[in-house]
């Protein structure tokens, strides 16, 4: 803040005008940084009595405390948190819950010192854990993120899934997100419901590094984000497939939104416009990733897209003049310019299966066909999962007879092609001097060719040099005489 002098006498009046101004804008100073500081965290920790149980040769208790006490280390030093423990009092309590750390007055060293002093003990009372923070929330009218780390499921008969749903419905700001460290199928559907329900996100952490990577989103995933307007599945043959997703502007490479699936739907913002989705699998190498464009996002609704690795089908059908010839079909990924699939048509419907995304597809006529146009390219080949994208290319040709013969007898002789306008060389082969070859057929597409016979063998040193047009389906004959 700067304050400028503009005359050595100062007059009463204007001192204490001078500083009621810089009072008052220190007060809007400190007003504006009030808007930029962080809601609180507070984590629900599991005391409970069965984090003494083992995991990689190491008790869930020091695990959860080297990971979390990691985690609250590297939250931003002006970070608000808070530290809630259940079930370290008393084996038997199911109101044994207990506010370690008040967001108010903790700072992060508070928060680890505390974690040190738990001693795993007693029950795991869920619901009442959640409706104790949430309790808070209410009576004070702030809003937080809250963490809930439980290594097992409800053992005092509540509901957090109602919990959540009624605070929610009560209009009390928050975002929730649990994670469940070391549980068992079968034992998540009530989390997964809360976790829902408080706007936030069910993590499944089976071990050390599972755990310190999902509390790190977590912590970063907070109710000071817009709230959720997009969600995301992502499966192989019906089954969840834990997938990263990373949002970019569609046509674009920026990026929007990051988000790992854990195998479950993921929820996040998106703000209204269109995007394209690069999903890569984070499990089954046999799966690769994916690009889906134009997936649409829009303001003050949720919308949701099931991604699927399961492949789809890419039809290829090459004709020549209407009747199937053979050709070499190639499909390359738009993404990784990888090709992801190169086979033979034999004269039939040629079919390849492909993850899903955009496509370049290159289809090469064989033998006999020759010309400038053998090639052609299919650009911008969109596949959906379960589904066959149908395509067909129609090679245009002519034929063209090229013969040599003296006045008794056939002639051996090479005869080379090329395309007029480009001047490029487009065929080349031997007469040679039997009725089978001679003359020689061949296959063009239409356009005009230079033709160069030069006789060998006995002939040798004799050769002529013409033009011709090749029409389509059409048949043109040339015999030269030496």
């Amino acid at each position: 803040m700067k304050f400028y002098i503009f005359n050595k006498t100062y007059h009463p009046t204007m001192k204490k005008i001078s500083l009621f101004i810089a009072v008052f804008s220190i007060f809007l100073s400190l007003k504006a940084q009030d808007k930029n500081i962080s809601s609180p965290i507070i984590f629900i920790y599991d005391a409970s009595g069965s984090m003494w149980g083992e995991m990689q040769n190491r008790t869930k208790k020091e695990i959860a405390f080297e990971v979390l006490s990691s985690t609250v280390v590297n939250l931003p030093e002006d970070q608000r948190v808070g530290l809630v423990a259940y079930g370290h009092r008393d084996k038997t309590n199911c109101e044994d819950v207990e506010v370690l750390v008040d967001t108010k007055k903790g700072d992060k060293s508070m928060v680890i010192e505390s974690l040190k002093k738990i001693t795993p003990l007693g029950k795991t009372p869920l619901a009442y854990s959640a409706k104790l923070v949430i309790d808070q929330l209410r009576d004070s009218g702030a809003k937080a993120t809250i963490i809930l780390i439980t290594d097992g499921i409800e053992s005092c008969d509540g509901n957090i899934c109602d919990v959540i749903t009624a605070a929610k419905k009560e209009g009390i700001d928050f975002k929730l997100h649990i994670v469940g460290f070391g549980l068992k199928s079968g034992e998540t559907e009530q989390l997964i419901c809360a976790a829902r329900a408080g706007d936030g996100q069910y993590y499944d952490a089976a071990d050390a590094g599972g755990l310190g990577e999902v509390l790190n989103e977590a912590v970063s995933t907070t109710v000071d984000d817009p709230p959720n307007n997009f969600s995301a599945f992502t499966s192989k043959n019906n089954q969840p497939v834990d997938a990263y997703i990373k949002a970019v502007e569609s046509g674009t490479k920026k990026t929007i939104a990051n988000k790992r699936t854990y195998g479950d739907t993921t929820f996040f913002f998106l703000p209204a416009g269109k995007y394209d989705f690069i999903v890569f699998p984070l499990e089954n190498s046999s799966v690769e990733g994916i690009t889906l464009t134009g997936i649409e996002s829009f303001d003050g609704k949720m919308t949701h897209q099931d991604i699927s690795f399961d492949g789809g089908k890419i039809e290829v059908s090459t004709f020549n003049n209407q009747v199937g010839c053979e050709a070499m079909v190639k499909i390359i990924s738009n993404e990784t310019g990888k090709v992801m699939a190169n086979s033979r048509t034999y004269a039939r419907p040629n079919i390849q299966e492909v993850n899903p995304g955009i496509y370049t597809v290159e289809i090469d006529a064989l033998n006999p066909i020759k010309g400038l146009e053998k090639k052609f390219v299919i650009e911008n080949v969109e596949v959906v999962a379960g589904e066959t994208k149908k395509l067909t290319h129609t090679f245009k040709t002519g034929i063209a007879m090229i013969g040599v013969k003296s006045s008794t007898e056939l002639i051996d002789a090479s005869v080379t092609i090329k395309e007029v306008t480009t001047n490029q060389n487009i065929d080349g082969k031997r007469t040679y001097a039997s009725e089978n070859s001679n003359p020689r057929k061949f296959v063009l597409n239409p356009a005009t060719y230079e033709i160069t016979v030069t006789a060998l063998g006995d002939f040798a040193g004799n050769k002529e040099t013409f033009t011709i047009e090749v029409k389509q389906g059409e048949t043109i004959e040339k015999i030269i005489t030496f």
